[in-house]
């Protein structure tokens, strides 16, 4: 039986996530590494006002997610796997030692300034839950204006990106349908869809110039839901992700066929471990935010021990 860190995506932020990471040398030396690459005080992005930014909301995940991992790793053997939803995939490249910390700091920001920088407004995310995949997908061709399919994130669970107006549009008709909600999401930026081409082929630009090293643990994409040992696969991965559409009920699935039975959800939030408990319902499911650390150093414990 094996285990898997999850980073989350976009759309998990809270004001004043960073300031609750406890203080411990381990996390101040990430702080630190983070202040340093950017130039300014990482802890000056997690207010309220500064999260408004697509940037800042990308930088205070990859953090937070890092400085949580190197935690539970100080006192637990790592994860046989990691993955991350959209931005989450930036935590979980740097933990399983194939993106350098620093580097991912650079380029998680640049990220965030290519979004905000094509879509400052008018556009998003909207989340609609209760009808399947090709359902959402009739919907979506059925628009007189561009929507696309961003996330899957179950088989009842799917958001769609474009402009305000059609995806409205599209949530009035999926309601009509029978879907049980319709929900914009704290999105500014319609990810996951061929409006960030461009944006994309910017940023892999910038990874063009950065190491990439083959990874020492187990790195499953959100977007194509396989195992990427392959640095030149990761890099492209990581690059694009941005413009394509992450299936995480598909990764989800893929860590279970490959034995994994201890899904641990890296803060902030609590979404990643609630669509994994529909896929695990043989092994445990914990989110960092909310546990105590014994009890999760206690379950990575009997994890290894079970393995034994």
């Amino acid at each position: 039986m094996s285990s898997l860190f999850a980073f989350p995506g976009q759309g998990a932020q809270r004001a004043g996530m960073l300031h609750e990471l406890p203080d411990t040398l381990t996390v101040r030396a990430c702080l630190e590494e983070a202040s340093d690459a950017l130039g300014e005080p990482v802890l000056h992005l997690d207010s309220a006002q500064a999260l408004a930014d697509t940037r800042a909301v990308q930088l205070c995940l990859l953090v937070m997610g890092v400085a949580q991992a190197r935690l539970l790793l100080e006192d637990n053997p790592a994860p046989e796997y990691v993955s991350g939803l959209s931005i989450g995939a930036y935590p979980a490249a740097v933990v399983a030692g194939a993106l350098g910390y620093a580097d991912a700091v650079r380029l998680v920001a640049k990220r965030g300034e290519l979004m905000q920088r094509a879509y400052p407004e008018g556009y998003g995310m909207t989340a609609i839950l209760g009808l399947d995949r090709t359902a959402v997908e009739r919907l979506i061709e059925a628009s007189p204006a561009p929507v696309f399919l961003a996330n899957v994130n179950a088989d009842n669970q799917h958001v769609i990106a474009g402009s305000d107006s059609a995806m409205a549009a599209c949530a009035t008709r999926a309601l009509a349908l029978g879907a049980s909600a319709a929900k914009r999401l704290t999105m500014s930026v319609p990810s996951h869809c061929a409006l960030l081409d461009a944006p994309a082929r910017e940023l892999a630009q910038a990874f063009a110039e950065v190491p990439i090293k083959r990874p020492t643990l187990g790195y499953l994409s959100s977007t194509c839901a396989r195992r990427l040992h392959d640095p030149q696969a990761l890099r492209d991965d990581l690059a694009f992700n941005m413009c394509r559409t992450v299936d995480w009920y598909a990764t989800l699935r893929n860590a279970h066929e490959r034995g994994v039975r201890l899904l641990v959800e890296l803060p902030p939030g609590v979404v990643l471990s609630g669509l994994a408990r529909r896929v695990f319902n043989s092994g445990t499911v914990v989110a960092c935010q909310g546990t105590r650390r014994d009890t999760l150093n206690a379950l990575m414990r009997r994890e290894v021990s079970s393995d034994l």
